[in-house]
């Protein structure tokens, strides 16, 4: 069968209907995706700032206007919430803009150089085809941040689609062509989740793609990260995480249950940001521990099209089943659960396991879904090093009446992002985003993505007459 014709569908995890079909790319199809970004890239780079500017804001608005078919695609392929898609959409557009404010801020600089008559320079340059991997879960905030910033740096994109939601992130392809960008410029690939392995393989491989950003899970960025080693081509990860939220003991109890609640159940806890520890000194944890607890009985799941629930869908069965194994775990070494209810099928209410050690996966394990884990700490120092007490390292939060001293714990805490008195599900277009050890490396956002997605060349022009010793 001809690959234009093979295609495959993604089902609501809700309802089990269909929610979308797509076609299936075959390697020699997502080949064929590479070369066409390869060839729409020439013109795309000759552009001056202003013009590649203009394009990213129009592309912004053009994605703000189509925030209802965005909001329905989510629904129906991921059973996310209106909230959280509409929040998909508001921050994908700012990011665009953020774009479009980067193309003037590609620079290099002059660098007094020892040889006379000589004039050095350094300078940022586009690298070419750039491959960029969107998971699901913020599907609209991270397809657009796989490809915002490299476009305003004059390259070309690729953009490998989730199998999870390919309506999603072909609609934000639809919007770039809709701004009036080179068709080509941001080639989409979409393929059947069987296929996954083989079609990503191919683009790695081809060689147009010159940089890989990806997004998702620790074990397949490994996978990715030693291909492109192969390749000897650089890669941007941002995977996995197991946020730590560490309460202090002279922490406002109220501002840190609202912010814990937010961090761990936003999006059903599905946010590679979102809070799975909360790191509690015994001061204070019977306290928190009581307004918390009311708090989360709060927080049922419900079917997001009803919008009668503050939680909506987990992304699966699979999901239920491995979160039901995190807790029953816990619950048999030890551990007790405190919910808003139990769950029927991918519709799973806010838990929280109290009394969790090390001995429990879900210490270590990310849950990525509605379950948080409650630690106990001795004290600030207890708490740091439980903090820091995970292979992961990409958001962590700690809360405390003294700023100076949650800034110096703040310091402390290996992460690539650390709030102090705020959540740690956080993000803005224009700062440095990304993880260390487990999570992942190299940043997005601002103008620390330029880096990432840029040559950094080394320039001199003579003018004088050389000598030299032969």
């Amino acid at each position: 069968m001809d690959s234009v014709d093979r295609r495959f569908r993604r089902m609501n995890p809700i309802s089990g209907g269909v929610a979308s079909e797509a076609p299936a790319a075959t390697p020699a199809a997502a080949a064929a995706a590479a070369d066409a970004a390869a060839a729409a890239f020439p013109g795309w780079a000759a552009l001056g700032p202003g013009a590649r500017r203009a394009a990213l804001l129009k592309a912004a608005d053009v994605v703000a206007a189509r925030g209802d078919a965005f909001v329905a695609a989510m629904m129906a392929e991921t059973g996310s919430t209106q909230a959280w898609a509409r929040f998909n959409v508001m921050l994908a557009s700012s990011m665009l803009r953020e774009a479009a404010a980067l193309t003037t801020q590609v620079a290099g600089e002059t660098i007094p150089s020892d040889k006379p008559g000589s004039v050095a320079m350094s300078v940022r340059e586009p690298v070419g085809v750039v491959l960029g991997i969107a998971p699901w879960n913020a599907p609209v905030i991270l397809g657009i941040r796989a490809i915002a910033t490299p476009l305003a740096c004059g390259n070309a994109v690729v953009f490998k689609a989730s199998e999870v939601c390919p309506r999603t992130h072909g609609l934000i392809v639809e919007a770039f062509e809709e701004a009036g960008l080179p068709r080509g410029l941001v080639s989409l690939v979409t393929n059947a989740p069987e296929d996954a392995a083989e079609v990503v393989g191919a683009l790695i491989d081809h060689p147009a793609i010159r940089r890989i950003n990806f997004t998702g899970s620790t074990a397949v960025g490994r996978i990715i990260a030693a291909r492109a080693a192969q390749n000897l081509k650089p890669v941007v990860l941002e995977l996995g995480g197991k946020a730590p939220f560490v309460v202090l003991e002279d922490a406002d109890i109220d501002e840190a249950v609202k912010a814990a609640a937010f961090g761990a159940f936003f999006n059903q806890g599905q946010i590679c940001m979102s809070t799975e520890r909360i790191i509690v000194v015994d001061a204070i944890a019977d306290a928190f521990l009581e307004k918390f607890a009311a708090k989360v009985k709060t927080l049922t799941a419900g079917d997001p099209r009803q919008a009668g629930a503050p939680l909506g869908a987990v992304v699966d069965r699979k999901t239920t089943d491995k979160l039901a194994e995190l807790v029953e775990d816990a619950v048999s070494k030890g551990a007790h659960v405190i919910s808003a209810g139990a769950a029927e099928g991918v519709l799973v209410p806010a838990r929280v396991v109290v009394g969790v050690t090390p001995e429990m996966r879900l210490y270590a394990e990310e849950s990525f879904g509605p379950v948080v884990a409650v630690i106990r700490a001795r004290d600030e120092a207890d708490a740091i090093r439980l903090a820091n007490d995970s292979e992961y390292g990409l958001s962590a939060a700690v809360f405390t009446g003294d700023g100076a001293r949650g800034l110096k714990v703040a310091r402390q805490i290996r992460s690539g992002i650390c709030h102090v008195n705020g959540p740690t599900v956080h993000d803005e277009a224009q700062m440095p985003f990304g993880g260390v050890g487990a999570s992942g490396y190299g940043r997005f956002g601002g103008k620390a993505g330029i880096a990432e997605f840029t040559e950094l060349r080394w320039i001199t022009l003579a003018t004088e007459p050389g000598h030299y010793p032969i």
